[in-house]
């Protein structure tokens, strides 16, 4: 397994569950140095047309008492390049459900030119924050 300076990951983290400790965990293995973006309200309500249950300073208060996780960042844009313009991560992770996808294949592009890889990390199978929603919501239904 290669070990890179920096590693940078994104994400929402609504929800906290085991999957988002994983790609913490697993990345933090592969570099010296871990940096989180986390998603700003915002931008979860300009790309994924809601808005977290948790609000983004609790979002970041969660990620920054992770052992795995040296700095935590806002993540303004979906445009991994500015992030790299300011932060010069030498390896990007994600989880591997989107490996292969357009967004993707596009962002791995970009960075390899800059000189940082893509590093996709095992999705783990059986949880996600919209399974977590779903089953709420199923709870909440049932209660009525």
């Amino acid at each position: 397994m290669k070990k890179y300076k920096v590693g940078y990951t994104t994400g929402v983290y609504d929800m906290f569950h085991i999957g988002h400790l994983n790609i913490l965990k697993r990345a933090k293995e592969q570099c010296d140095y871990l940096i989180v973006g986390v998603s700003t309200d915002e931008l979860v309500k300009e790309y994924k047309n809601k808005t977290p249950v948790i609000p983004f300073n609790e979002r970041v208060q969660i990620i920054e008492a992770i052992r795995y996780v040296d700095k935590v960042v806002p993540q303004t844009t979906m445009d991994k390049t500015v992030a790299f313009d300011r932060l010069h991560f030498d390896a990007i992770f994600h989880g591997d459900d989107w490996k292969g996808t357009s967004l993707y294949n596009e962002i791995e592009e970009k960075l390899k030119k800059l000189g940082c890889e893509t590093v996709f990390i095992p999705h783990t199978k059986g949880t996600s924050s919209t399974m977590l929603t779903q089953k709420i919501q199923s709870m909440d239904k049932n209660d009525k």
